[in-house]
């Protein structure tokens, strides 16, 4: 059975960067599960389902008509309402400064190795993008545990836009180097990126610009033999460097899951770069 494990943030997702790789998916012949850090409903952000939204950054609509009515009717589907609940999988990380460290860490790691075995029936992981992973997926240790789960096994890692960034903090625990330390990724440029505006779902709170620049991270994380490539100016962005497929942005959803498909079935290695 070909199966996709697909995370997704509590905090909005947006719309394309779910409904493009997943229709390329299903298409074909995948089964897509979905999970989330808590098991709560994920949900589209707004101007995601807005055809007339204007990026500010590119000073155009980035959302077709056809992509709304493609994510509305996702969001008034059942098809996201019982996701795998991250925090049921894995328990939180001990704090060393407990009585109980050793026997906690001890726990803590077994379960992270029976969730292995759970997730084992899986193909590949694909961490779906929006402003909503930097409020609970990029600093979640549970997601970066399902990443380096995925990693260890290496089976193929798809992650787009600001869920890149969730790549440059899975770690392993003692030596503290990202996982795609002399990788070649993409991510959300630092072009791109809004001046003001950064929202999430069911927030009631404008952030102004994103916490963090993408962009400056993953030069970070990929040193010293590795690089961020924003292609900046060019309509698509996708990075493959396996086991890791990033896109950029919106517009390399669909390209993204295409990517993905080839480094599965194709055992593509090397793409963009």
């Amino acid at each position: 059975m070909k199966k996709i494990l697909m995370v997704l943030s509590e905090y909005g997702y947006w719309g394309e960067e779910l409904v493009a790789p997943l229709q390329v998916l299903e298409n074909a012949g995948y089964i897509v599960n979905f999970a989330t850090p808590t098991g709560k409903r994920p949900h589209a952000l707004p101007p995601s389902m807005d055809s007339a939204f204007i990026d500010p950054p590119l000073d155009k609509r980035v959302v077709s008509p056809e992509m709304a009515e493609m994510v509305q009717a996702i969001e008034e589907s059942d098809r996201l309402d019982s996701p795998l609940a991250l925090n049921s999988l894995i328990p939180e990380i001990p704090y060393i400064s407990s009585v109980t460290y050793l026997r906690d860490f001890e726990k803590y790691n077994n379960s992270v190795d029976k969730t292995a075995e759970k997730l084992s029936v899986y193909n590949a992981l694909i961490l779906v993008g929006g402003s909503g992973p930097i409020v609970d997926m990029v600093n979640n240790h549970r997601v970066h545990d399902v990443i380096r789960i995925f990693h260890n096994a290496n089976k193929p890692i798809a992650a787009e836009c600001y869920a890149v960034a969730c790549l440059a903090f899975a770690r392993d625990y003692w030596r503290r180097e990202s996982i795609i330390k002399n990788k070649h990724v993409t991510g959300h440029c630092l072009e791109y990126d809004y001046h003001d505006g950064t929202g999430f779902y069911g927030v009631d709170f404008n952030m102004g610009p994103p916490p963090y620049p993408l962009e400056f991270i993953l030069r970070d994380a990929t040193a010293p033999n590795g690089q961020y490539i924003g292609n900046v100016g060019k309509n698509t962005s996708v990075i493959v460097d396996y086991p890791f497929i990033t896109g950029r942005s919106t517009p390399d959803s669909y390209l993204t899951g295409e990517m993905l498909i080839k480094v599965i079935e194709e055992k593509m290695e090397r793409y963009g770069w």
